[in-house]
């Protein structure tokens, strides 16, 4: 794809409302030419195969983003590649860990009914399961009003409309891959029992937010190591945002309980400050209490070009 064509490439549904139901597929794409082909095979269908299974229900809203790690990247496209396309930086501090795992492909399958993102995402391993390996999967809801499972409001502070599309993708900085995003995605386990023994005073501070009116507290009372005062970025005076689709997820008879976040973003070094913010501290040492109660159990960085691109692909 040309400069050109890159400026003028349609978006895959990036910036789309929060649904009901999600699923994230990851998987890596096996050795040898053949399961490279298969995939790429794939990518040329999928604005297809998502119209057919969503005609079932065309109040359903199904969508599927796909997004590629770096290297599965150089493997099916070769050159040139996204700018800032790389494996996700791993972080250490203390006993916190931002984990880098293996993920080549990302299928982000949203509708508001979990039947339909069900049977996409069969029919996409139906498509190209012997060509890849699943890595993780993980089925998501939505929790009463946009909770996440330890009672917070999430996705608050998303911008809307023309915001949200300014937040998450690529334009003038990297022609050839406008209206593509970068998409970072960790899955998060909870300490629930630990959570709940804290009064709802000092979980509020660690979120930086009111647990019941979702309003956020006031720079004088909240705690410098709050959620969202050490994963706001400002830069040039002005605050830069991500678009968070993060859902709850959980199996009450395994009493594994989390959330899996999933940030769309312009550029992926605005949502790996927030990481290194929360997990290292700004400044080091001031932490982001959560993670006292929220374990990363994995972590990938993608890209997601456009459908013009997925398209195009030969």
């Amino acid at each position: 794809m040309t400069a050109a064509e890159g400026s003028r490439a349609i978006p895959q549904a990036v910036v789309t409302p929060l649904t009901r139901a999600a699923i994230f597929l990851v998987v890596t794409v096996n050795p040898g030419a053949e399961s490279a082909a298969t995939v790429r095979s794939l990518c040329r269908d999928m604005a297809a195969l998502v119209r057919s299974v969503g005609v079932r229900v065309p109040a359903g809203n199904l969508s599927c983003i796909t997004a590629f790690g770096s290297d599965a990247w150089d493997r099916l496209f070769g050159e040139p590649r996204p700018a800032e396309l790389h494996r996700l930086r791993e972080i250490q501090a203390g006993e916190r860990h931002a984990v880098s795992t293996p993920g080549d492909v990302l299928f982000h399958i949203r509708a508001q009914r979990m039947d339909l993102c069900f049977d996409l995402s069969v029919q996409i391993m139906d498509r190209i399961g012997g060509a890849v390996s699943t890595v993780d999967e993980v089925d998501g809801f939505r929790y009463f009003d946009s909770r996440d499972v330890i009672g917070f409001v999430d996705g608050t502070e998303n911008p809307r409309d023309q915001g949200a599309i300014d937040a998450t993708l690529v334009g003038d900085e990297d022609p050839v891959f406008a209206a593509g995003s970068y998409v970072i995605v960790q899955k998060y386990l909870h300490d629930m029992a630990g959570w709940n023994a804290l009064p709802t005073e000092k979980q509020e501070g660690i979120v930086g937010r009111t647990k019941l009116e979702d309003i956020e507290l006031d720079d004088s009372v909240k705690p410098a190591f709050a959620h969202n005062a050490l994963t706001t970025i400002v830069k040039d005076g002005e605050e830069v945002k991500i678009v968070r689709y993060n859902m709850a997820f959980g199996h009450a008879g395994l009493k594994e309980f989390g959330t899996y976040f999933i940030g769309y973003s312009r550029s992926p070094s605005i949502t790996e400050e927030m990481l290194q913010n929360m997990f290292v501290g700004k400044p080091p040492g001031n932490y982001d209490k959560l993670l006292d109660f929220s374990r990363a159990v994995t972590g990938c960085l993608f890209f997601a070009p456009s459908a013009t691109f997925l398209e195009k692909v030969a």
